[in-house]
């Protein structure tokens, strides 16, 4: 079971995680600078096939978007995680092993998020799963990490949704300042070579633009 979008009340229980960029008021409406911006991001790369997908669709639109790496992930597709840099993307540490922060004893977890922060140069941080402790989340905080969680899910790990639903559920929940998930990964890319690009055209045609989390 899973939120498609993150409410309200969740967010409040949890403050100290960030789960929607700020919005700047423009002639416009919301949005950043006069328009509207979202931030698209990808758990779990690089992955050799889904990565560069991604990477070529993000150029058709001039998007950028963040992604949360795993470290080991990083190791195996070193070419892949400097060709994200080098097109201006941001990344983020998304642990070296995939790791459960809610069934990981705090020194194990921190330990493995310093692992891969020696491949992955970055102060923001996403739990895998979305599930970190409280304390967990204050050591990370109080070593300078930005802990990013998300306001809208694709749901493209879902084997049980096809590419248009995971779309759908994008252009339905999303909005100004939106944070929303993507996953380069094996499980997800059947999915997510179709919603993808649906999601990129339907919110470009209406005006947005695609940018990191800063």
């Amino acid at each position: 079971m899973y939120l498609v979008k993150t409410p309200w009340w969740l967010r409040n229980i949890y403050p100290g995680l960030v789960w929607r960029m700020p919005e700047a008021a423009g002639a416009e409406g919301p949005g950043v600078a006069g328009g509207k911006t979202m931030y698209l991001t990808f758990d779990d790369g690089p992955h050799p096939e889904a990565t560069p997908f991604v990477l070529e669709q993000l150029r058709k639109y001039n998007a950028r978007a963040t992604f949360f790496c795993i470290g080991k992930n990083v190791k195996e597709q070193p070419e892949i995680y400097r060709q994200i840099l080098m097109e201006g993307h941001r990344v983020g540490n998304h642990t070296q092993n995939h790791l459960n922060g809610w069934k990981t004893e705090d020194k194990k977890y921190l330990e493995n998020i310093e692992l891969a922060a020696q491949l992955i140069d970055s102060n923001l941080f996403r739990p895998p799963y979305g599930r970190i402790g409280a304390f967990q989340a204050k050591l990370l905080r109080d070593a300078n990490y930005k802990i990013i969680m998300w306001e809208v899910l694709s749901g493209d790990f879902d084997r049980g949704i096809n590419a248009t639903k995971c779309a759908r559920n994008v252009i339905k929940h999303a909005q100004p300042g939106s944070i929303v998930v993507f996953h380069d990964s094996e499980k997800a890319f059947d999915r997510l070579k179709g919603a993808l690009p649906e999601v990129l055209e339907h919110f470009s045609g209406k005006g947005y633009r695609f940018d990191v989390i800063k």
